[in-house]
């Protein structure tokens, strides 16, 4: 069997990703001949070639294409182990991960009230980041939406939040009170690589079975925000949206054709943790909706 070193593999899955040694170096903070050296060291563990040098950069070899995402479940693996031993060690350390627009700060000052002696941590979490963040113990609690994937964990609804449209300031449905899946029928909308998200934030299909109009593949939360600016889209988001200051070229229009979407507590189904237990008490406690944290929407 081939005795691994996880810092080699971790050089790797880092050439693997630049597919190039020189850029993969940069991001390790070391010289591309010491990375030479060390993927040489690997490929010696292994017996095989991983990576072959073009005139373009790098390109994985079929046996390199075999073991990447191999080595990337391996680092997981590991780093998955050190959190659990961490935590188990440090019994007194909890981390609540949380969603952009929900607002976990009045029941993390009641939690430092309540346990002066631990030490609570708070994370904020990308559109698609929940479950892993919690399986991967980078956090132990997450204030999230649905969809997700509940599969090893334990999940609890909070409450519900209404869905709305953001549109541009300029938009023909920009001054009306309120519209309907019927008055967006032609919009295009934003997609994630995440096909639950699509078919909940898209409505796709439509309830008469059509098609949701698609617009681009979005990666980053300003980058929406900017094609909702600029008329290329439109997107049904939750209410929550309205407690941040949103530009002044974007608008929010009721919608009301829609079941609302649920702001949920996550944890991992087989965490035994007794202050983790207590912090998702008083969680639930106060998390019941935004008025709870004492918000106010901005005045436009």
């Amino acid at each position: 069997m081939a005795d691994l070193d996880l810092r080699l593999v971790r050089y790797f899955t880092a050439v693997a990703e630049h597919r190039h040694f020189g850029r993969a170096a940069a991001a390790l903070h070391t010289t591309q001949p010491s990375l030479s050296r060390q993927i040489r060291r690997l490929e010696g563990q292994l017996g095989a070639r991983l990576p072959d040098r073009t005139p373009q950069g790098t390109r994985l070899t079929d046996a390199g294409e075999v073991f990447l995402p191999r080595a990337k479940a391996l680092l997981r693996s590991a780093e998955q182990a050190a959190a659990s031993t961490l935590a188990a060690a440090k019994p007194s350390r909890i981390t609540i991960g949380y969603r952009t627009n929900l607002f976990v700060t009045p029941a993390v000052r009641e939690l430092r009230r309540r346990h002066p002696e631990a030490e609570l941590l708070t994370r904020h979490l990308g559109w698609t980041e929940t479950r892993e963040a919690l399986l991967e113990h980078r956090v132990d609690v997450a204030v999230t939406r649905l969809p997700l994937r509940t599969d090893q964990l334990r999940v609890t609804v909070l409450y519900d939040e209404e869905r709305v449209l953001l549109v541009a300031a300029d938009h023909r449905l920009a001054g009306r009170e309120s519209v309907t899946l019927a008055d967006i029928a032609d919009e295009p909308l934003p997609r994630l690589d995440d096909p639950e998200w699509n078919a909940f934030w898209r409505i796709d299909p439509r309830p008469d079975g059509s098609r949701a109009p698609d617009g681009p593949l979005i990666q980053e939360y300003e980058e929406k925000f900017e094609l909702i600016a600029a008329g290329q889209l439109v997107a049904i988001v939750p209410d929550g949206v309205r407690f941040s200051r949103l530009r002044p070229d974007v608008k929010i229009v009721p919608l009301t054709d829609v079941e609302p979407c649920q702001v949920v507590l996550a944890t991992r189904a087989n965490d035994r943790n007794r202050l983790l237990a207590a912090v998702c008490r008083t969680l639930e406690a106060h998390l019941t909706g935004p008025e709870a944290a004492g918000l106010k929407a901005p005045v436009a």
